[in-house]
């Protein structure tokens, strides 16, 4: 069985038209394209803002004429990520999506149904004669994934509508109604380089198979983060040798992604060899038990390394180690008002060595309250900061507070109880969603948020349950049914 095999058969022609655009954040100009040609096609309306937006409008269907302007929003980027030893340029080539057991992933990446499948909800419904409903707005934003770029630029007047439904959640059978802020905090250390010492062993050390994922989203599933494992392992190291060099560090990638693979080239003395394999057979076992229920496949693999021409200099090779070590990540509090939302987190995105000697220890704040996500933020920055690092906040992004009087809500509530004889759940998510930012420049929004079943987003992992795209789907449309006239 193939994509174009599934069913709604509309929603995933237009999700497997997607998937073969290239559409990294920050390089959406091809799915622009896609869009704009689509309308065209289509003979619908459609206007672009500066910043890339695209916005697409229906009439309503006979007999809707007086039923309120429904907006609804999803992102057209995607998180590229892939498995070491997948070839994929996430510029030009198109993703290779895979049915398997019930689920469609991708074929050794990221699947970008992330936000992909509401795109092409959009756009099954635009493509529609036969479906009934008011008037509707199809916004479609840029850069979510890396800046919220196209929330934040989004123009005052832009909009019409007074109601949103944002199809960018992830549990179908849920429905959103707040979500939390966020911030980045990236620390900026500047190292000398200096001659890689004579007479040392040099191996290079890889955390790898670890799931990674959403970091909002899964920061409470306490998967595996590599930057952390890897310096769990030289701060073990360098206590137990005393005498170590750094030459090189690398780990994950995007700040709202779980690192899922990091590596560092290391230099000890000749005679503590085999210590380094026996410290790390020992801590390997450790690993393995801490994560034997989320992250079976994690590996610490070690290899000996060609001697490298530098290394980082002793003092910040030190203070990078310990304050890595040291910085927190993962949940640092559960919400006292909604059971089993977490409430304020933070994540340990990555490690980068740079132009101009510099190395950047990229991290994300998450919080519901917007003075937890201050404190989380200044938290992070203080354990950089001690360690003798420059430190930069984001702009970072509002979250989206919860308003369960909303009417919308109540007619998806309504709705789903219909349809499917049960109650749908009422939730907050700790992800960041752009809600918050579309209400600093349309504060009578009226809004909700749904999706179809998700899985290790921002992943190779990434999958998408088939059967709840029909659900999802079927209650989209009886919501869009059911808004009452003015």
């Amino acid at each position: 069985m193939k994509i174009t095999d599934l069913s709604p058969a509309l929603v995933w022609k237009y999700f497997h038209e997607v998937t073969q655009v290239p559409r990294p954040s920050k390089k959406e100009e091809k799915i622009i394209k896609y869009l704009e040609t689509f309308a065209a096609e289509h003979k619908i309306a459609i206007k672009k803002d500066a910043s890339g937006n695209i916005l697409m409008s229906k009439p309503a269907t006979q007999g809707k004429e007086n039923v309120p302007t429904v907006i609804l929003q999803s992102h057209v980027d995607m998180v590229c990520e892939k498995n070491n030893g997948t070839e994929h340029d996430f510029d030009n080539d198109p993703i290779e999506t895979i049915v398997e057991n019930g689920w469609l992933r991708a074929n050794g990446t990221t699947l970008g149904a992330d936000n992909g499948i509401g795109v092409a909800a959009e756009l099954a419904l635009l493509a529609s004669n036969d479906i009934e409903h008011g008037p509707i707005e199809c916004l479609f934003t840029v850069d979510e994934e890396t800046g919220l770029t196209g929330a934040k630029m989004l123009e005052k007047g832009f909009l019409t509508g007074n109601i949103l439904l944002n199809l960018d959640s992830e549990d179908e059978g849920e429905i959103f109604m707040g979500c939390a802020g966020g911030k980045d905090t990236a620390a900026t250390f500047t190292y000398t380089p200096q001659a890689a010492p004579e007479g040392m062993f040099y191996f290079r050390i890889d955390v790898k198979g670890l799931n990674g994922g959403h970091s909002g989203g899964e920061i409470h599933k306490q998967l595996g983060n590599a930057n952390k494992i890897l310096v769990r392992y030289l701060f073990l190291l360098k206590k137990e040798i005393g005498s170590l060099v750094l030459c090189s560090i690398d780990g994950g990638n995007l700040r709202n992604a779980i690192a899922r693979e990091a590596h560092a080239v290391v230099g000890v003395p000749y005679n503590a060899k085999e210590s380094v394999r026996v410290l790390l057979n020992h801590f390997t076992t450790d690993i393995e038990n801490e994560l034997k229920h989320v992250d079976t496949n994690v590996k610490l693999l070690l290899e000996s390394a060609e001697k490298p021409a530098f290394c980082i200099d002793e003092t910040t090779a030190t203070n990078l180690i310990y304050s890595m070590h040291a910085c927190p990540h993962g949940v640092l509090g559960m919400s006292q008002d909604i059971e089993g939302l977490v409430e304020t987190s933070t994540n340990l995105a990555s490690v980068k060595m740079k132009e101009g000697n510099t190395i950047v220890v990229g991290t994300s704040q998450r919080s519901s309250i917007d003075s937890c996500k201050v404190y989380a933020a200044n938290m992070v920055a203080s354990t950089f900061l001690l360690a003798g690092a420059s430190v930069a906040h984001g702009d970072g992004y509002p979250g989206w507070a919860p308003n369960p009087n909303s009417a919308i809500l109540q007619v998806a509530q309504d709705a789903y109880k219909r349809l499917f004889n049960k109650e749908a759940k009422i939730k907050a998510i700790h992800a960041g969603l752009e809600c918050g930012l579309f209400l600093e420049k349309y504060p009578q929004l009226d809004m909700i948020s749904f999706g179809p079943t998700l899985r290790d987003v921002h992943s190779p992992n990434e999958r998408i349950e088939i059967a709840t795209v029909q659900l999802w789907w079927d209650h989209l449309l009886e919501v869009l049914k059911s808004v009452p006239a003015k």
